[in-house]
This record gives C-alpha cells, structure tokens and sequence, in this order.
C-alpha cells in the first residue's frame, strides 16, 4: 500500500477543502512519464480545488511532487473537468506552468 501514498495524500487534502468531500475520487494511473494521478470532484468544488488564480491547484501539485520524490516516482495531478464547464477562456498571457525545478531531485 505504500505505493499509493501519493493516491491517499490526493484524497485526503482534497476532501478537507471541499463541501463534497464524499464526491471526491482519485483515479491513479502509472505509463512510462510516470504516476497520473486524475482527480474527480463535484463541480461546485471546482473553485475550492483550483483556488484564486490556480493558487490551490499549484500548491496541492507542488506538495504531491514531493510526496513523489520521496517514493522515487514523478507524480501528476489532473483535475478533471467534465465537458461545457463553465471555466471563464483562459488568458494567453498567464505562465501556463509553475516551475517546480527545485524540488524535482529534492531526496527526503
């Protein structure tokens, strides 16, 4: 069960910030890049999860990459989002990535 430390971490920061804690679902899936880790809420948790300017949404990743370093496994989060949401068009001119560079050979 070890493995899926990274599952368990997802789900439980997830269902302590949401109202719909019961909807929350975690589907892990490991290929060649690594663990995807593709996270299933109730849609009027979306912002919650995403936060102000994706702010949540960076910090739950930032964390699971170093849950990952420390199981030796580069680890992936993908908020599913169903078709026709109704996330506002994303502006071109926003960092598309936060670099996480220095946690990525972090050893713990």
């Amino acid at each position: 069960m070890a493995e899926h430390k990274d599952k368990e971490f997802v789900e439980t920061i997830v269902q302590a910030i949401v109202s719909h804690p019961e909807d929350v679902k975690v589907e892990r899936t490991v290929d060649e890049m690594g663990v995807l880790l593709t996270l299933h809420i109730n849609q009027a948790d979306m912002g919650y999860v995403i936060g102000r300017q994706g702010q949540t949404a960076r910090s739950i990743r930032t964390l699971l990459k170093i849950v990952g370093a420390k199981n030796n496994a580069r680890v992936n989060l993908k908020i599913y989002e169903p078709e026709g949401s109704m996330r506002p068009p994303r502006r071109e001119d926003r960092r598309e990535d936060t670099d996480t560079s220095v946690v990525d050979d972090l050893k713990i």
